[in-house]
């Protein structure tokens, strides 16, 4: 049993899952995912089934940060969507026996996919993974709000202009050297900042594909992971977010799909992604796309620095890891402002 970050004594949780969970059974192992840098993540063998448990890290936290209270909510209202999701159990509140605010919900069995270049994949299973990765995110964003009970998830309208305005106060109360890169993109975006064109949808806010687990032999998405920064917002988030992965290296804990020959791979191109996306939702071309790539990249960036400042701190999911994602920050956000033509010396 791994207890690196959480008071995980068995007895306590266990009387409190039975309580909460009538169906749960002895637990008999608690064991820690590999990853989950923001919330913590654990699998919960007993001896009927086996249950995921997610959690807020302990210590101090950046407000509206590690909300699992937020990803049970959208999780538990998609149920039986056109958007596949594990089964959600139970919301604990922040005094729970492990000390934090955590959520259980089913072990979906599956693969998923931590290399974007799929290795062992064939061409064909590339092409049809990255094909159910677009129709997901296009299902997600043809869902209703009103109709699933997420009205009152978001604020709808000016969501770019908030999100930086988010981003930019996240990033420097994580700051924990001077980046110019990141000091330019973000000078860039305030005034560069895109119309509102009162698109609104439910949005992921991190939706790649090692959060997807896909059928263990088919190349189908059984569910949808990690909705820690899902809102109501602008669709073409979500999708800037995943085109991100065609540009970035694979470097320091990155994955991308730069330098690539992704004819050769049955990869499809940036744009055919995004006209893939653009048909399944009727649209016409997509304006304004740097901008939106740029976001992404500054926003991914920013989230790295906030894995960076609470390894410093002492209370990351993974520390080695994020030490090693440490050159990453200033990496994206040169590569955001070479997106948008911006120099930095």
């Amino acid at each position: 049993m791994t207890n690196a970050l959480h008071t995980l004594e068995k007895p306590a949780l266990q009387a409190y899952l039975k309580q909460h969970i009538p169906e749960f059974g002895e637990l008999l192992e608690i064991e820690k995912f590999p990853g989950g840098q923001s919330n913590p993540t654990y699998k919960l063998v007993t001896s009927d089934k086996t249950y995921v448990m997610r959690a807020k890290p302990p210590g101090t936290l950046l407000k509206s940060a590690h909300m699992v209270d937020r990803e049970y909510q959208v999780m538990t209202a998609l149920a039986g969507s056109d958007v596949p999701v594990p089964k959600t159990y139970h919301l604990s509140a922040e005094d729970s026996p492990i000390g934090t605010m955590f959520f259980v919900m089913e072990y979906v069995e599956g693969r998923i996919f931590w290399d974007p270049a799929l290795p062992e994949c064939s061409n064909e299973e590339r092409m049809a993974i990255f094909a159910e990765m677009n129709r997901v995110l296009a299902a997600l964003h043809d869902v209703s709000p009103n109709a699933v009970g997420l009205m009152d998830y978001g604020k709808p309208g000016n969501y770019f202009e908030r999100q930086t305005g988010r981003w930019i106060k996240q990033y420097k109360a994580s700051e924990t050297v001077t980046i110019p890169a990141m000091n330019r993109l973000m000078e860039w975006l305030e005034a560069n900042m895109v119309e509102d064109d009162g698109s609104t949808s439910l949005v992921h806010g991190d939706c790649r594909l090692d959060n997807l687990i896909f059928h263990p032999t088919e190349p189908r998405i059984v569910a949808v992971l990690d909705w820690e920064l899902s809102t109501l917002g602008h669709p073409l988030a979500d999708l800037a977010y995943q085109c991100m992965q065609w540009r970035l290296p694979s470097f320091k804990g990155l994955r991308g799909l730069a330098g690539l020959d992704r004819v050769v791979l049955g990869i499809p191109l940036e744009e055919e992604y995004v006209r893939q996306y653009c048909m399944r939702r009727g649209l016409s071309e997509i304006e304004n796309w740097e901008f939106y790539l740029a976001f992404s990249m500054f926003r991914l960036a920013a989230i790295i620095q906030g894995v960076v400042a609470r390894a410093e701190a002492g209370n990351a999911s993974n520390p080695q890891a994020a030490e090693m994602m440490r050159k990453a920050v200033p990496l994206i956000a040169g590569m955001a402002c070479e997106v948008v033509g911006e120099l930095v010396e």
